[in-house]
């Protein structure tokens, strides 16, 4: 027991640092759901292409030379802000390209699409790169500024690349929200997720509202990428499988379609994870280790789906004809 107090705070800290990683993931299916009702499955290879955006350009900058010159902060700048833009416009050209000709049709129907664009976007990558470095397992360079850590108190010690990860999923969280609910962008884009026939009718264009949804998931997407392969170091076209599989279970747990929901989802998600990892094994003496983990994410999804589907804080979404 005395291990396990020791360990705490520390678990608590990797457990928020997932945790905002699983919400930044979770809310770019929560925006597409809010406004269309469609589970976007390609999101992950969204995430994951944010990730590569950030590595290259990371590689390019240690092969010519200039990565050590160049001040850290504004590095993590620059790749945060491509892989936000790169993100956002794959996610555009996912929307008009495999899901707008889509719209109308049965649900059953964009949804194999979704699957099928995945596919694509992890082939696609895994191709690029193994022509342009004979190899699609890349990791990220070191920077310096994120190989530093703060220690809080005798037991706790959080590296910079961590609180990078919580200082910009609130940023980006901030940013949103005050997007969402105080722009007249947000504004539209809440009125077609509303009644997209009614805001047509008031001259809202709504193709372009739902483009500019996905830009924004996708965006969200881009950054928890880079973030992650800051965190993690080493990124693959298939990185993105299980955390947007979680990232989707987490949207699921706080409502699905509602944005503080997929933060609450992820932050909840991502402690007990943690907690799993670092307290199964001691909890039951040695029968349950970490190994165990991922079983949580689905575990609680099933759970959700049946005892509360609409989630610790869903609410009701439009219904046809009403």
């Amino acid at each position: 027991m005395a291990l396990s107090l020791d360990i705490f705070l520390q678990v608590l800290m990797d457990g928020i640092v997932l945790g905002f990683m699983y919400a930044l993931i979770a809310l770019g299916y929560t925006m597409v759901y809010g406004v269309l009702e469609f589970i976007n499955f390609a999101h992950s290879e969204i995430f994951v292409l944010g990730a590569f955006v950030g590595v290259e350009i990371l590689l390019a900058l240690e092969s010519s030379g200039t990565l050590a010159a160049l001040n850290p902060a504004f590095v993590v700048l620059m790749i945060i802000l491509a892989g936000m833009i790169v993100s956002g416009l794959a996610a555009v050209a996912l929307e008009r390209t495999a899901y707008r000709p889509l719209r109308g049709a049965p649900r059953l129907v964009p949804l194999i699409s979704a699957i099928g664009a995945s596919f694509f976007l992890q082939d696609f990558i895994r191709l690029v790169e193994s022509v342009w470095h004979n190899s699609f397992y890349l990791s990220y360079p070191t920077l310096s500024l994120l190989d530093r850590s703060v220690r809080l108190g005798a037991m706790v010690e959080v590296p910079f690349k961590s609180i990078l990860v919580i200082a910009t999923a609130l940023a980006m969280l901030a940013g949103l929200y005050l997007f969402v609910n105080k722009t007249r962008l947000g504004t539209a884009i809440r009125a077609v997720a509303q009644d997209p026939d009614a805001a047509a009718l008031m001259g809202i264009p709504v193709n372009r509202i739902i483009s500019l949804t996905f830009f924004v998931g996708g965006a969200m997407g881009g950054v928890a990428g880079v973030l992650f392969g800051l965190h993690y170091s080493l990124v693959n076209p298939y990185t993105g499988f299980v955390p947007g599989l979680k990232a989707f279970t987490a949207a699921v747990l706080g409502g699905i379609g509602n944005i503080p929901g997929a933060v609450l989802g992820g932050l909840v998600l991502g402690l007990m994870e943690a907690f799993a990892a670092s307290y199964l094994g001691i909890l039951t003496d040695g029968a349950f280790g970490a190994e165990y983990k991922d079983v949580f994410a689905f575990v609680i999804l099933i759970l959700i789906l049946i005892f509360r589907p609409k989630g610790l804080l869903g609410e009701k979404v439009r219904e046809e004809g009403v």
